[in-house]
């Protein structure tokens, strides 16, 4: 395929739009399905102005614009809606994607809220106390599909097949389960959880358990991967439908004298973490993020991804770096825990307010390697206060906002991004157009001469000014000098 071309079998959202839409009932159900599917990554739950300004788009027959849907800033797709601040334990307002959460959640409500969270009975989290074994074959059943593809009619489908991982399924699910279950340990009402990777240790924290595998014989790395959101994950007559969630970088696509500023859009980008394990007793592939199910946790990655989404691995780690990497997302899992039994009621499940997928990879990031190079992040700090996760706390403060309309760096913006920032690796981006914007963009962050949206109109109308003043004392002067001729 060559480099920057739409990958073979994909069609824009707008083409498969453009042939269903005038079918009766058929816009309504998409958008019904887009607002409550539950997909890895992206901004799956959608305010009601973002869903009525799809249904615009569709009914307008606007398909210019469906294909760069929103193509807002994030000040604006954040906080459309005020909570009150009790619900976030402050007394002022805070701005988030929530609704108010009303009183504070009774421990019932607390205790079924964790119960539901961790995926465990609600009686003694009896599932949490488990013992896990890896000394004997995973009980786990294999790959389905079944609860991930759904029919939509009219030949769509949602939810991806199996991926080349999908034969490890069991193994990956076991270690899936194993690492959320002893990261659950320590909190309250949880029953202790153990595992078992040999006779001589039994491992009661991620980390541990990581450690001991990597000791036994196996390869193991922790990759930081960066990918496109996929905000669709639709297909059309078999075809692959291309659904990005675009974003308002606020930079400027540069352009000849004269010519309209135009802002850079960019695809809102999917951050995991990723554990890659071979050796003879275990075979598996494993993710950690945030996702749209208000869940930090780790899963399984055995889903076919669309070739338009890519990848890129932004940081590798290996041996103490891999177990440290592992010991921060554990702890991610006990802090969203937390905030779930605190506050059970929060829609969305919390994305968006306890931010996005961003959001703990860039906190990790930090804590790793001293910088963040992700966009955008959403958390609202002020939910981030229980001293149990004081360190997860301090990470998420110190990450960069994108909720007060302050323009991304462009570090962050192209950090973020599934290729690499040189010209020939931006050329092989496949989503048509964007391509040439960011190449563009890059040149000018690079000489030196990019700029914001509004920042040129700000400077011309600075040198406007300057002119002015500089004017009227020009000929404040010549007056003066001729006053005193006079």
């Amino acid at each position: 395929m060559p480099a920057g071309e739409m990958p073979p079998n994909t069609i824009p959202l707008s083409q498969m739009m453009q042939q269903l839409s005038s079918q009766p009932g058929f816009t309504e159900a998409f958008l019904a399905e887009i607002n409550g599917g539950k997909r890895k990554a992206g901004p799956a739950y959608l305010t009601p102005e973002l869903v009525n300004k799809l249904r615009e788009m569709i009914l307008g027959k606007d398909w210019q614009g469906l294909n760069r849907f929103p193509g807002w800033t994030m000040a604006r797709i954040n906080p459309t809606v005020r909570v009150v601040g009790h619900f976030a334990g402050k007394d002022e307002k805070v701005d988030t994607l929530a609704t108010a959460g009303g009183a504070p959640a009774s421990p019932e409500e607390s205790s079924k809220a964790l119960a539901t969270y961790l995926d465990v009975g609600p009686l003694g989290f009896e599932k949490s106390g488990t013992i896990i074994d890896f000394r004997q074959t995973s009980g786990f059943p294999g790959f389905t599909t079944d609860g991930l593809v759904s029919s939509l009619g009219d030949g769509v489908t949602r939810g991806d097949g199996p991926s080349p991982l999908a034969p490890e399924h069991p193994q990956s699910e076991q270690l899936a389960d194993a690492l959320n279950r002893l990261s659950a340990n320590g909190l309250a009402g949880v029953a202790h959880a153990n595992a078992f990777w040999n006779d001589e240790r039994t491992p009661s924290t991620p980390q541990e358990l990581i450690d001991d595998i990597q000791q036994t014989g196996h390869t193991l790395t922790v990759t930081d991967s960066r990918y496109f959101a996929n905000f669709g994950h639709l297909h059309f007559n078999g075809q692959d439908v291309m659904m990005p969630f675009w974003v308002d970088s606020q930079l400027v696509v540069p352009g000849p004298p004269g010519t309209p500023e135009r802002p850079l859009l960019v695809p809102v980008s999917h951050a995991e973490y990723e554990w890659h394990i071979r050796g003879p007793r275990l075979n598996a592939d494993v993710s950690f993020y945030f996702g749209i199910d208000g869940k930090a946790e780790f899963r399984t990655m055995d889903q076919l991804d669309q070739a338009w989404v890519m990848k890129r691995d932004a940081h590798t780690y290996t041996g103490a770096d891999a177990v440290e990497v592992t010991r921060l997302a554990g702890a991610m899992v006990q802090t969203y825990a937390r905030l779930h039994q605190k506050h059970p009621k929060i829609p969305f499940g919390g994305y968006y307010a306890f931010g996005v997928c961003q959001d703990v990879v860039a906190a990790i990031e930090l804590k790793m390697t001293g910088k963040t190079t992700l966009f955008p992040n959403t958390a609202d700090a002020a939910f981030f206060t229980d001293p149990k996760d004081a360190e997860i706390n301090d990470l998420i403060r110190r990450i960069p906002k994108d909720r007060d309309g302050k323009p991304p760096s462009p570090e962050r913006i192209f950090g973020s991004l599934p290729v690499g920032s040189s010209d020939a690796e931006l050329a092989t981006v496949t989503i048509p157009g964007l391509a040439p914007d960011l190449i563009a963009v890059h040149d000018a962050w690079q000489n030196g001469t990019v700029e914001h949206v509004g920042e040129r109109r700000r400077n011309r109308n600075i040198l406007y000014i300057l002119g002015a003043v500089l004017t009227l004392a020009i000929l404040w002067m010549i007056h003066r000098h001729r006053s005193k001729q006079e």
